[in-house]
Parts: structure tokens; sequence; C-alpha cells
């Protein structure tokens, strides 16, 4: 398995540049240096991925490599003007320390949140078999079969054309472009992108943000993959790949949010302007890879600055602070509820009584994953430490903001609750859950730090000394390996109360997408001709096959159509020959001449059973075209004219 991961490593390289390179060169043109630079660069290159993807769509230049590249240089060059006009820089507070420290955290962070990843993932051409994933895989194929990446167009892989975020899906076709590399294999290498490096440097880089040490920053680092509740579990449920980016950047984008006190020696213009720059970039970032991640920056980041306000009352008086705050909540509270309005609403019902969701919350045992009783018991440490610093108290506050979302999602039931509040996430337990590390390891470093000066002072040791830091490095380290090593990482079914056999990225012959079903559809263009399209049970794994082929499947997702002419092709395709209703609904979706054989389909979320779509064998009107094991394709010959 790892000689077949390093054999992509220069897709990994690719997936790296695309991601880190244009952020990092125009950041450094305003000024930006050091771990805020890193952290920092995912947004400005998500941003502009997806900002650029949409002009060409507009302008209708295809999405290549070539045409990024161009437009990405052209943001650069801009941000070079733009910092020789503002000047200024950015003095992070830090305690000094030694300069090996956030380094070889950050080394070391990054190489174990790669290993839980490709420990989950296991293949490097692995597909996970999820219902999210059939659309995510089909909307990436679309982009490279039409050149067409703009979230204003991607949904009409599907048909539709509503807005959709797809930073993700045209990073993840530039990979693929770049470096030949097939889909699966881009997106597992973004994947890796996203969970090791992205929300490694970021989380860090909030740390040391909020807390001023290098020391936390650096245990923060180290411990960035310690909870299953990020980043592993969007890779598992869903699977949710612009949640997982999205969430990824916010540490970085409330990072960018607390730290411009902190840019010193320019004009009033340039400090105004750079600051909306920067929150702009931050936000669309967010915005443009899923939209949802906007509420919990724009909460956090909302304590954050009320903090600021209430300190500063006595200077700008109560009338003012009041206004001041109240204005800034009301602000939150509208994006809040347009937002939630904007989607489709609850999709959840409530997983878990209140005293339970208090104690999945303390324990780190969010949507059934087994508790973190050692991460927990330092967020304790850190919590406390946190209530007791005037500095660090509204972080504290930002913690029991996020654990009241998850109590909120768990437990509640009220309609209000789960359609205006929680709507954005569509009431998901598992997306609300994803929220909570970015709080608690932090806080868990803290608590960790803590400690270790606490054992320092008793075995009389500097508490600055290298033998405390190496200390604490090894600890987090272990504590790291351990997780790794013996913690099950089976993903929760809250609905069933059951855990994963195993990774939903290994297929088997009972699993989503079967070898049999995808090696079927990978030969579909040998006997499928230019144009035509062929039907399937999308529940089945079908739904795959545009992506895997280019054919035109339908659906190209896993919901089936709402329509009464599915919903009799569904029962009852299968007696085309004797029933001319068939025949009648088959012109509702163009006059389809094959349809996959993949079974009846399955109960279950986003799973349904369709009678009519199998055991054609024996049926008239129905020819044996292909097959493999079980998974056959059939032409449709009763509807001939």
């Amino acid at each position: 398995m790892i000689l077949d991961w390093l054999a992509q490593a220069p897709v990994l390289l690719g997936a790296v540049l695309i991601v880190f390179l244009p952020g990092i060169a125009a950041l450094y043109a305003v000024r930006m240096r050091g771990l805020a630079l890193l952290a920092t660069a995912p947004l400005f290159s998500t941003a502009a991925t997806a900002i650029i993807a949409m002009v060409l769509g507009a302008a209708r230049i295809a999405w290549s490599p070539l045409s990024w590249g161009i437009a990405s240089l052209t943001l650069v060059g801009l941000a070079v003007v733009l910092g020789r006009l503002m000047r200024g820089a950015q003095h992070e507070r830090g305690d000094g320390g030694r300069r090996w420290l956030i380094p070889t955290a950050l080394t070391i962070g990054i190489i174990l949140g790669t290993w839980r990843l490709v420990s989950y993932i296991s293949d490097p051409s692995g597909i996970s078999q999820t219902n999210d994933a059939v659309f995510h895989m089909n909307a990436v194929r679309y982009i490279l079969d039409t050149g067409d990446a703009s979230s204003m167009h991607v949904n009409a892989v599907i048909g539709a054309s509503s807005f959709y975020p797809a930073a993700w899906h045209g990073t993840v076709a530039l990979i693929a472009m770049a470096t030949g590399a097939a889909i699966p294999v881009a997106a597992n290498m973004l994947t890796l992108v996203i969970g090791a490096l992205i929300w490694t440097l970021g989380l860090a880089w909030l740390a040391r943000a909020v807390t001023g040490s290098n020391t936390v920053a650096a245990y923060t680092a180290v411990l960035a993959g310690a909870l299953q509740t990020f980043p592993l579990l969007m890779f598992q449920w869903g699977v949710l790949f612009p949640n997982a980016l999205s969430t990824a950047m916010i540490p970085a984008a409330i990072g960018v949010l607390v730290t411009l006190p902190r840019w010193t020696g320019s004009a009033r213009w340039a400090t105004v302007a750079r600051a909306l720059l920067l929150v702009l970039v931050s936000v669309a970032a967010l915005a443009l890879a899923q939209p949802a991640g906007i509420l919990p920056w724009a909460a956090i980041t909302a304590v954050w600055l009320s903090g600021n306000i209430f300190a500063r009352r006595r200077a700008l008086g109560p009338v003012v602070t009041v206004v001041a705050i109240v204005s800034l909540w009301g602000a939150v509270i509208g994006m809040w509820l347009g937002l939630s309005s904007g989607t489709s609403g609850s999709h959840w019902a409530p997983i878990s009584g209140k005293l339970a969701a208090v104690v999945d919350v303390l324990l780190n045992g969010q949507v059934l994953i087994p508790f973190a009783f050692v991460i927990s018991l330092l967020m304790l440490i850190g919590l406390a430490l946190a209530v007791r610093s005037p500095r660090l108290r509204w972080f504290a506050v930002a913690w029991a903001g996020i654990s009241v979302l998850y109590l909120l999602v768990a437990a509640v039931g009220a309609p209000l609750i789960r359609n205006r509040v929680l709507g954005a996430w569509y009431a998901d337990p598992y997306r609300i859950a994803a929220l909570a590390p970015i709080v608690v390891i932090p806080l868990a470093a803290l608590g960790l730090d803590g400690l270790v000066r606490l054992v320092a002072r008793r075995l009389h040791r500097v508490e600055s000394g290298a033998e405390a830091l190496v200390g604490g490095m090894v600890v987090a380290t272990v504590v790291m390996i351990v997780l790794i090593l013996i913690r099950p990482v089976a993903m929760p079914a809250v609905t069933q109360g059951t855990y994963d056999r195993d990774s939903r990225y290994i297929a088997a012959s009972d699993s989503y997408l079967s070898p049999d079903r995808r090696a079927l559809l990978e030969r579909l263009p040998e006997h499928v001709p230019a144009g035509a399209r062929v039907l399937g049970n999308p529940s089945t794994g079908s739904g795959f096959g545009y992506f895997l082929s280019g054919v035109d499947v339908f659906p190209r997702t896993w919901s089936a159509p709402q329509s009464p002419q599915w919903r009799l092709l569904a029962q009852s395709l299968r007696d085309a020959a004797s029933d001319p209703a068939v025949c009648a609904a088959l012109k509702a979706y163009g006059d389809p001449e094959y349809v996959l054989d993949f079974g009846p389909g399955e109960e279950g979320p986003g799973r349904y059973v369709m009678p009519g779509m199998t055991d054609f064998a024996g049926q008239p009107g129905f020819q044996r075209v292909d097959s493999v094991g079980d998974a056959s394709l059939w032409r449709i010959t009763a509807c001939a004219q």
C-alpha cells in the first residue's frame, strides 16, 4: 500500500502547489510572513480559483491549468501593486522560543495527519462508497468534459441551473489536468492536502494567534488530527468534500481577523483597505468551498470582537458599546438566518437526549464516536486556564457556543431550531460535530502546556527549558500514535446505532460500487454509442457511470427523479414489451436505449429498491450487451420504432 501512495507523490506535489503557491506569492507580496503566510495561503488560492472559474465560465474561456495560471499570475501581480501601496507589515505576537519548535511540530503533525488519512483511504485510487460522492465525482468529470468549473454552471451536471460552491471540484479538475491523474487519485491527493496541511497549519496559527505561545501552537500542530470528528469524519460521512475544505480553512480565517490589529506601519486608509481585503478573501474562500463555514467563523470572530469592544467600554462609552455589540450580533444573526433559509432545511431528527449530548461534548464522543478521554481531559484543563485568563476567556466562550450548537442538533427537535438555526447544515449532526476540533484542539494544547509547565516546576526544571519542550512534544506525539494505532475509526451510523466494518473507500463484492460494477462502467464506451443515454438505479452505484466512463449514465446523482414517469420506470421498466406506458415514460428522459442491471437496490438513507431495473434475462424487449459478474448492461429494444 505504501508503495502505491509513494507512486502518487508527483500528484500530491501538484495538489500542494495548486493550493498553496498562488496564495504564498500574493500574501508574501503584502508582507505576510512565516506561519501566518503558510496558513493563510490556501484561503487566497481557494477564493482565487473559484472566482477565476466563474469569470472564465462567464467569458466562455476553457478551464485549464494554463487559463487558471495566467489569471492567478494576474491576481498575484495585483497583490504586488497593493502591497507596495499599502506597505506595513504583520507583527505576530509570540513568546519567542526555539526556532526548531514550530517547524518540527508542523512536520510531526502533517506526517501523523497524512498517516491517519492514508490508513483509512487505503488505496490512492479508491472511491468513497457513499451517496454524495456520486455527485462530486460526476461534477469533476463534467468540468473536464466541458471546460467550465464555474460555481454558477457546475450544477448543470444534474440538469440544474442554480449556484453550487465548486471550489473543491475546480481544484480537483486542475490537479487531474496538470498531472494527468485519474479523478479518484486527484481527489484523494487533495484530501491529504486538506486534512494534513491546510488543517494543521491553520489550527497551529490560530492557537498562536489566540494564546501568543509558540509552544501551544506546536502542541496544537501535533494534536491536530487527534479527534475523529475532523478531519477524518468528513471523508467518511457523505462524503463531504466541500464541507471538509471549508471547515479546514475556518481556523486560518479566524486567525486573519484576530491578527488584524497586529498590522503596523501603514496609513489609516491602507490599514482599513488591507483589513477589508483580507476579510473578503476569507469569506470568499469559505463561501465558495461551502457557505455553511461562514457561520462558525462569523460567530467565533464576533465573540472576539465583542470582547474587544467591551474591554474598551470606558473609552467608547456605554451607548456606543451597546450599539456596537448589538449591531455586530444583529449582522451575524441576519447572515445566519439568510444562509439557513437558502437551503432545503432540516433533513435530520434529534439523535440523543440532552444529558447524553452534554456528555458527548465534554468527552468528545459526538455522533457515537468513542470518547476521547485523553484529549477531553486536556481540553478541560485548557478550559480552566482560559477562563482564568482575561485574554483567553473569549475562546472559552467560543467553545461553549460550538458545544451548544451540537447540543441543539443532537437533542432539540423544535422545527424553528432545526430549520432556522441548523438549516445551513441541514441539521446534520455530522457536519456540526466536525466544528468541535476548531476549539477543542487548541484548548487541549493549552492544557498540555499547563501540565508540562507544572511538571517542569515540580521537577525544578526551567519552564522554557528544552527538556520541558521536548517532553511535551514527545507526549503529544505518543498520544497521536496511540490514537492512530488502536483507536477505532469506523464511521458510526447514528440512525441505526451501527458502525462500518471497513473503510468506505474499500470496494468489496457487496459494496456500493463493487469491482465488477466499476469494471463494467469503465468499459461502457466500448459498447454505447456517443451521445446515447444509459439508465440505472443510482443507489446501486450506477450513478458513478458518467464519472467513470464519460457516457451519459442517468441519473448522475444518488437521488432518483421525483416524477411519475420515473416511478413507473423504477417499478416496471422490465415490462416495457407488454406495457406501452413504459415506453411513454422513457420519452421523458430522452428515449434511452440502454439500462444497467446492478440488482434491485436496497433500503436505507439515500438508497432505493427499484424492481423494474433488474432481472432482464428472458424478458422480451431487452438484449444483453455486456456483463461482469452479476453486473450487466442491456439494450432496450422494446420501444424501438
